[in-house]
């Protein structure tokens, strides 16, 4: 994984970790998560006039991106609703890496080194005690919420093996990812309206900010992540990005001035030292 790459990803896990905090924070989850998501669309707009239109090739990747993306933001949602985000957060985003390593060596047969494997392996290790941790700290540890966390990453991984094989059919990863987003925020506009036509409404209100820092910060996030699918491994993108529960953790601690314990700490080293080990792996 080259400097560019490397740095790129980071950039997008503190996007992501931002984006999370400002979702965990409000009152109304259903309206803060479409206001996440139709955000993206301005700048999609954006990259929709200028970047080149994908090849023909990758529209069953971009219908099934576009599904799944839907997919993982509902679970995701009512996964929030019963649990803590340091719970949820870091079971969904910490059993991706996992599945994707494993999907891309025995099915796509991509190759790892064991220097990759074993950082893969730290960075998700850590990523999930960190929910384990948060167990033990008194949190609300519920099952259903710790299930619907588990099938999150499930559409994690599947998203990121679909966007990053889109991506590199497509022949540009910002035209990919700008006609997903736009589908995307289609989809969740209709799903909104039906479900929940109050937390629709207040989007233009209490979620305008959530709609344009939040929006703007996801739309960025994942646009990197899709760019670095194309420049290096799937299973290695996607291990990085997952470091994000770590800025997530830092910005609970530092400024939401959360609690902080020795456990967390050892999983936060040991993820770190997963992505620094991976950043100097040689394929």
């Amino acid at each position: 994984m080259t400097t560019l790459v490397f740095v790129a990803v980071i950039c997008a896990a503190i996007l992501h970790a931002t984006w999370n905090a400002l979702v965990k924070g409000s009152t109304d989850k259903t309206a803060s998560m479409g206001a996440v998501v139709l955000g993206h669309v301005p700048l999609a707009g954006l990259a929709f006039l200028f970047a080149p239109a994908p090849d023909p090739a990758a529209y069953a990747y971009l219908l099934t991106g576009i599904a799944l993306h839907f997919g993982y933001q509902v679970f995701l949602l009512n996964s929030y609703q019963l649990g803590d985000l340091s719970l949820v957060y870091p079971i969904a985003r910490g059993s991706a890496p996992l599945i994707v390593a494993l999907v891309s060596v025995s099915v796509l047969g991509v190759r790892l080194s064991s220097m990759e494997t074993v950082s893969i392996l730290m960075i998700a290790i850590g990523i999930i005690s960190l929910g384990l941790v948060r167990k033990t700290d008194g949190g609300g540890g519920q099952t259903r919420a710790s299930v619907l966390a588990l099938i999150t990453g499930l559409f994690i991984a599947a998203y990121s093996l679909i966007d990053g094989l889109g991506a590199r059919l497509a022949g540009t990863s910002l035209g990919f990812y700008s006609w997903l987003a736009i589908g995307n925020g289609l989809v969740m506009t209709a799903y909104l309206a039906i479900r929940s036509p109050a937390s629709f409404r207040a989007i233009a209100t209490k979620g305008r900010a959530v709609f344009i820092v939040g929006g703007s910060a996801s739309f960025l996030a994942y646009a990197l992540v899709t760019w670095a699918f194309t420049q290096a491994p799937i299973a290695l993108v996607t291990a990085l990005r997952e470091t994000s529960i770590v800025f997530a953790l830092m910005i609970g601690v530092f400024i939401l001035r959360e609690k902080i314990s020795l456990g967390k700490v050892l999983s936060t080293f040991l993820t770190l030292l997963g992505a620094i080990l991976l950043r100097f792996a040689k394929q």
